[in-house]
């Protein structure tokens, strides 16, 4: 079994990404690691991992670890990745992984030079439901695709939360709007030319709170908007000639509605309901990542993939302050 570490006891730690390591087929939650070490043995009790470490070196230093999953801030993503990778660890990292794609280049060099795998955990590309609209799109379900649509909104105004805080990374557009970025890109196999975006930073904490962004594709549109301070809300469509399809609830499915996706015909007349109840997305990331790491041909989201993704929200940054289309 793969021996997972995780460096520190963040909320999506606890809340999804430890109960998958426990729940996999394929991996053993082995240790947690916190600057707290009695915040570490708790959670590691909690969950049933034999090992606690009171800093992270010192689960990096262990040999009792296989790989490690790094839930920490944003702007500490880049330095324990490559310290991960250093150690000679598989690592799977929070999204977003970087927030400037040029970062990455150091964590691409430190994976090769060590022959480990590095990757940025965008959970949504191993749900069936994302599968499946990445199949009906290539398989002419909706005839040509000219528009995608979409939509991922929260309100939170907390002060002390990482995504109200501008010096670790906070912001709508690192938090949220890597996802319809990202799905687009998935779903397609194509990139964006260029960026066109109105940004609107929150007047107290300096973080983007609502940002709307229009990216081409060429012969392919994607408008979207993300916010901290709005309704909760989350919805993709992808619109052809001959349908579209609906995403209900594209990157917390269960939480902010059932696994499914509508497939509709042209006249609206008619919808294909795919259904996917139970999927646990977290837990076919870590099973998927570990496949990998062993040498399988799983597909996983690359580094590589991680800085044209990255590239597309620095444009949308650049165009927010210019107010011109920007090049991706």
């Amino acid at each position: 079994m793969f021996r997972w570490g995780v460096l520190s006891t963040a909320r999506i730690a606890r809340e999804h990404v430890i109960p998958a390591i426990v729940a996999s087929e394929n991996g053993v939650l082995s240790a947690i690691a916190s600057r707290d070490g009695e915040r570490a043995r708790a959670l590691a009790e909690q969950f049933g991992a034999p090992h606690a470490f009171s800093s992270y070196e010192a689960l990096l230093a262990s040999d009792l670890i296989d790989g490690v999953y790094i839930p920490l801030p944003t702007s500490q993503h880049v330095e324990w990745a490559i310290r991960a990778a250093e150690a000679g660890k598989h690592v799977l990292v929070e999204k977003p992984l970087a927030l400037d794609a040029a970062d990455i280049a150091p964590v691409i060099a430190a994976r090769d030079r060590n022959r480990v795998l590095v990757c940025e955990a965008f959970m949504v590309i191993y749900h069936p439901q994302w599968i499946k609209v990445r199949e009906l799109v290539r398989d002419g379900a909706i005839g040509r695709l000219r528009h995608v649509q979409g939509a991922f909104t929260y309100f939170n105004d907390d002060p002390t939360n990482m995504r109200n805080i501008l010096a670790l990374g906070g912001g709508a557009l690192p938090d949220i709007g890597v996802y319809p970025v990202v799905s687009t890109r998935f779903v397609t196999d194509r990139e964006p030319l260029r960026v066109h975006a109105s940004v609107e930073r929150h007047a107290a904490y300096g973080t983007d709170m609502y940002s709307n962004v229009h990216a081409d594709f060429g012969d392919i549109d994607l408008t979207f908007y993300v916010a901290t301070h709005l309704a909760a809300r989350q919805v993709m469509v992808f619109h052809g000639d001959r349908g579209f399809i609906e995403v209900h609830a594209p990157f917390n499915a269960g939480r902010y509605d059932h696994h499914r996706i509508e497939l509709h015909n042209a006249s609206h007349t008619e919808a294909t309901v795919f259904r996917f109840p139970g999927t646990q997305q977290y837990q076919l990331e870590v099973e998927t990542f570990v496949r990998a790491a062993r040498g399988g041909a799983d597909r996983v989201f690359t580094l590589e993939e991680s800085v044209n993704n990255q590239k597309v929200i620095d444009a949308v940054f650049r165009s927010g302050t210019s107010g011109d289309w920007e090049g991706v």
